[in-house]
């Protein structure tokens, strides 16, 4: 799942984002509501965090904006004030849901994953493939009875992967949705996250070639 965090005091957002990547979310930040608009353009995001008060262009303006424009992904409020009003004027131009700072992250996460259950009501909430699952609820991923410890970017390529079925991930597709704009690696990295990402399912019963290379193409699942 990735995250546009739209918030100018970068200490704040770089603890926010640093917080939501231990959680196996990818964070992209925009310092300003300009950036917050090019950027929601580039790329396609799950869910956006957006500070009220921004330079250049005001959270309202640009809620108000990307709704006006067909961007359905979930928006979540994110200010200092506590008041009323606020809270009306956020939600009226189209927030799904309202923080207020200091922010309370278990609050912020439970916040996170209730919209964005809100957004795919129509699908399961445990990923499966066979006897392969991972619940985004719980970060839990097993095979059959087996649990499986993975670190946060397998844990994200296989999401990937479970969300996307038969169909093949290129590994530049794949540094696209699972590491931030800011850190994207070399495509060889994705190989390594992909050859311990199988010896792990292996180890817990999975057959060897679940996760199948496609010759010059990709990965996808078997």
């Amino acid at each position: 799942m990735r995250i546009l965090l739209v918030e100018d005091d970068i200490r704040l957002a770089e603890t926010l984002a640093e917080a939501l990547t231990d959680e196996r979310y990818v964070v992209d930040i925009a310092a300003d509501g300009k950036s917050g608009w090019d950027q929601a353009h580039s790329l396609d995001y799950d869910l956006m965090i957006l500070d009220l008060m921004l330079p250049e262009l005001d959270g309202i303006s640009l809620c108000h904006q990307l709704r006006s424009h067909g961007f359905n992904l979930p928006i979540l409020m994110l200010t200092a004030c506590d008041t009323i009003n606020d809270e009306i004027n956020g939600l009226d131009v189209g927030a799904d849901d309202y923080i207020v700072k200091p922010v309370d992250l278990q609050k912020l996460f439970a916040r996170i994953r209730a919209s964005l259950r809100r957004t795919s009501l129509s699908a399961s909430p445990v990923l499966e493939w066979g006897q392969l699952h991972l619940n985004p609820s719980t970060c839990e991923v097993g095979y059959g009875e087996n649990l499986i410890h993975l670190t946060p970017k397998e844990y994200a390529l296989l999401e990937l992967l479970l969300r996307n079925g038969r169909r093949v991930l290129s590994r530049s597709v794949m540094i696209e949705h699972v590491w931030s704009l800011e850190s994207p690696p070399e495509e060889h990295t994705v190989k390594v996250h992909i050859r311990s990402l199988r010896q792990k399912l292996k180890a817990a019963g999975a057959h060897e070639d679940l996760i199948e290379t496609v010759h010059s193409m990709g990965y996808r699942l078997k």
